[in-house]
């Protein structure tokens, strides 16, 4: 399937929601176009190290998300909700003249997690306390998934400041045990 991009220096996962702001013009065409057409569009990390003219400054793995909510912000800025629905390799990068990027996008196999309530712990702890203490954060979710590993580990891959390089190498793994194992020991 082939979809907008939208590069970002912050990254959503499945399950995740996030508050955007958009101003540019290809952007407003791109949240118009998804909401008339009811067709998700791709967050993707930016890559630093890449360059806009060859598209390289988009990573490869992306997430396939839908317009949740919008507004017209104090500013008079558009603002709006997402959630994201799955993990896509992006790749076939094109630039339509406004200089919106749409890529072929497929769909990356789910992770294989089987995890204990112990095994989680404290991940799953520190994150309730995060929901606590940052209200803009729990706000954005109408349900939290406290007893899913997926979503858990999928919020802190959202929440912690790791290098894109490093997200985009746990979100090619096939088991987020790994994940976990790198987790658990940032978070103690």
């Amino acid at each position: 399937m082939k979809a907008p991009l939208f590069p970002l220096s912050s990254h959503i996962l499945p399950g995740g929601r996030m508050a955007l702001r958009i101003f540019e013009p290809r952007y407003v065409r791109m949240i118009k176009q998804s909401c008339s057409e009811n067709k998700p569009f791709a967050i993707c990390m930016l890559n630093s190290a890449g360059d806009s003219a060859n598209n390289s400054h988009i990573f490869g793995v992306g997430t396939l998300c839908n317009v949740i909510d919008f507004d017209v912000l104090d500013d008079g800025l558009l603002g709006v909700t997402v959630e994201g629905i799955e993990c896509v390799e992006v790749s076939n990068i094109e630039s339509e003249k406004d200089g919106l990027r749409i890529g072929e996008l497929s769909i990356i196999k789910k992770w294989d997690c089987d995890l204990s309530e112990y095994e989680l712990n404290p991940i799953d702890d520190r994150l309730r306390e995060i929901f606590d203490m940052y209200p803009e954060v729990s706000a954005l979710y109408d349900k939290t998934h406290f007893d899913d590993p997926i979503w858990i580990i999928n919020r802190w891959l959202e929440l912690l400041p790791v290098g894109a390089e490093q997200k985009q190498h746990f979100l090619l793994q096939g088991d987020c045990k790994k994940v976990l194992n790198y987790l658990s020991q940032l978070i103690e």
